[in-house]
């Protein structure tokens, strides 16, 4: 009883000072209520509505009260208008009808699980998702490549609601497809050359399975996984290394620091070199919406340095979520964007006093750092995880913690990879050679930790909710 009413305090204690922490910033609750704008708006508005009261609570003065409940309603209003944007469509009397149509193709194929391939392609300024059957031979072609294509279009149906997040309007089922030969110009086209040239250079003398893994990791471009490979990370609760987020933007700004130090630039010079890099890296990564949180946040994070101020990893948060969500609202819908947002918020709820309580086992700062970080993202996505595949990871935390020391070296001697390559991929193949052998070890990391006996078994995600939610009360408690 007396644990109970212990913990009762120290959570009491523990409100009583976010809730002081945020009247002392406004600009935080502000930028928090037009979040819950963008998010509960096309949703439901009620929830809105019951907000607003709420709202005031958090500000010390009437001014800073209409501030947050003008953020709120703002952000209700703008998510409406987006997606009525996002939403018209020209193709309503089209649908059901046979279609002859040239495409430009937005993303890599990727396999279907019966035979066959998807692949989202743009239809003017509409996005669509080609479908083929195992009858229909794919064209080679490479993204920003033009594609001709007779089929039938649908609408989407119940099992296509994933595609709704990517803001697809309709499905073609492709009788016949072919390249035409024209690729896009312009500001795209240039991204796509530079995203080709980049693709050959981490092809460069690897075997098949590896590049892919070195493009996985490096660009997030895990199409070209073995299903195998891309079966054992899942299980073995790797996933994202295969994907494009906030651990590759903190790499690359790492790397560009590291190197512009040497050459001797001046401080204000490498951070606006990171951010230039940063701002071309999101769009040659795919665009994603967990790589654009990841942008933002280290845009954010660079202009905060620039101006003399520390950097507020709530602020660039929040400020990641309302940008990813003003561009489109239903981002919040994709499994990347939560896991990746929970990711972010557990590290920095749990990653501080998990740290310590590790450093009082007298174990190394790197090593205790770098196993907190694992810790504490494993608990914040460990849920969602269960949600979405059905299943958790009973050795994820071990196998994230031993791939740990591997990654930085291949996301640094791939990014190396993919600059050269853009002069020359034959001067890419000493960073690739070398990015081998600590491919080789993640690699083997996941095959082995999937083929342990229960590596990931079937559970409730409420049932995991509940035994995380025990890890931070255990964590939390002194």
């Amino acid at each position: 009883m007396s644990t109970l009413r212990a913990t009762a305090r120290a959570s009491h204690t523990a409100v009583a000072s976010a809730v002081a922490e945020a009247r002392a910033r406004p600009l935080h609750v502000a930028l928090a209520a037009a979040v819950i704008g963008l998010l509960a708006g096309p949703r439901a508005p009620v929830l809105v509505l019951a907000a607003l009261p709420v709202g005031a609570l958090f500000a010390r003065r009437p001014a800073a009260a209409l501030a947050v409940a003008a953020a709120l309603l703002g952000g209700a209003v703008l998510a409406d208008a987006r997606l009525a944007a996002l939403d018209r469509t020209a193709l309503t009397d089209r649908l059901g009808h046979a279609a002859t149509v040239r495409v430009w193709l937005l993303e890599a194929a990727r396999p279907r699980a019966f035979g066959g391939r998807n692949a989202i392609v743009r239809l003017g300024r509409e996005r669509l998702l080609v479908r083929t059957s195992r009858r229909v031979t794919w064209p080679r072609v490479r993204v920003g490549q033009e594609l001709a294509i007779e089929g039938v279009l649908d609408a989407l149906r119940p099992a296509d609601a994933w595609l709704r997040p990517r803001n697809v309007h309709a499905v073609l089922r492709a009788d016949r497809v072919a390249s035409t030969g024209r690729a896009r110009r312009g500001v795209a086209g240039t991204l796509d050359r530079v995203r080709e040239r980049a693709q050959a250079a981490l092809d460069r003398g690897l075997p098949p399975p590896q590049a892919a893994l070195l493009r996985g990791m490096v660009l997030g471009q895990d199409e070209a996984l073995p299903e195998r490979t891309r079966d054992d990370f899942q299980t073995a609760g790797l996933s994202h290394l295969v994907a494009a987020s906030g651990q590759n933007v903190m790499l690359l700004c790492a790397l560009v620091f590291g190197l512009s130090a040497l050459v001797g630039l001046e401080f204000r010079a490498r951070l606006l070199l990171a951010l230039g890099l940063i701002v071309l890296y999101v769009p040659l990564a795919g665009g994603g919406p967990s790589i654009q949180r990841a942008g933002v946040m280290g845009a954010a994070g660079v202009a905060a340095t620039m101006a003399g101020r520390p950097a507020s990893r709530w602020y660039a948060l929040l400020l990641a979520a309302a940008v990813t969500l003003a561009i489109n609202p239903r981002a919040a819908e994709d499994p990347g964007w939560q896991l990746s947002f929970a990711a972010v918020a557990a590290i920095m709820l749990l990653a501080a006093p998990i740290a310590e309580r590790i450093r009082r086992r007298r174990l190394p700062a790197a090593l205790a750092e770098a196993t907190a970080l694992t810790v504490a993202a494993t608990i914040g996505t460990a849920p969602l995880i269960a949600l979405h595949f059905g299943q958790t990871s009973l050795f994820s935390l071990p196998a994230n913690v031993l791939a740990a020391p591997a990654v930085a070296p291949v996301m640094w001697l791939g990014m190396a990879a993919a600059t050269v390559g853009q002069v020359s991929t034959a001067a890419a193949l000493p960073f690739t050679a070398l990015a081998g052998y600590p491919l080789a070890f993640v690699a083997w990391v996941g095959e082995t930790t999937a083929h342990l006996p229960h590596a990931a078994i079937a559970v409730s995600p409420w049932v995991v909710a509940l035994v995380c939610l025990g890890a931070v009360v255990a964590i939390a408690s002194p």
